[in-house]
């Protein structure tokens, strides 16, 4: 599957999107507030963004939660049809454009939209090529029983399980490891 530079981006930055979300009542969240989302703006070199109001900050929430929604089904009709209402309503305005370094790439929010109106169009698009390509279960949760963060598997087997191999795949390795020493010694 090709994968563009800009729908590259757009990936990483529904992961980190949706990785936000507090993983129940008792965790904080990673958009606690407006400065939380404009450093996530500014992180995520998010373009054509202006001024940001707690309205923004709880239209990309609800956005988050509705990415969430596409990372949990279980099946393509369901992603889509999640995937279809979310860039629906965004406004989608495809458009060509070249800027700040980057070569020719499309924008799929229209001018002026809001930040909410832009993640969901672009990033709703980027996963909406996972759908047509037949991949949509690379859009994954970590298998670790601890860790639901999402990610998006581009191995080439599909065979990750982890989001990141170094932390929770690492962890459950070295843990399964030694049971086993402790099984075999007991």
């Amino acid at each position: 599957m090709l994968i563009t530079h800009d729908t590259r981006c757009a990936l990483d930055t529904v992961v980190d999107l949706v990785n936000t979300a507090p993983e129940d009542d008792a965790a904080t969240d990673g958009l606690p507030d407006v400065t939380a989302l404009a450093d996530f703006v500014r992180s995520h070199e998010i373009s054509d963004v202006g001024v940001l109001s707690e309205f923004d900050l709880s239209a990309v929430r609800k956005v988050r939660g509705r990415f969430a929604g596409i990372f949990a089904a279980t099946e393509a009709r369901a992603a889509a049809g999640m995937i279809n209402e979310l860039v629906a309503a965004a406004g989608t305005t495809p458009r060509l454009t070249n800027h700040d370094g980057y070569d020719w790439h499309v924008h799929y929010f229209a001018p002026g939209a809001s930040v909410a109106d832009h993640l969901a169009a672009d990033c709703g698009m980027a996963l909406a090529f996972f759908v047509v390509a037949g991949e949509e279960e690379r859009l994954r949760r970590c298998e670790a029983p601890d860790c639901r963060r999402a990610f998006v598997d581009l191995s080439r087997n599909r065979s990750r399980r982890y989001c990141d191999s170094r932390t929770c795949g690492n962890r459950l390795h070295v843990a399964a490891y030694r049971a086993r020493r402790k099984e075999a010694a007991g």
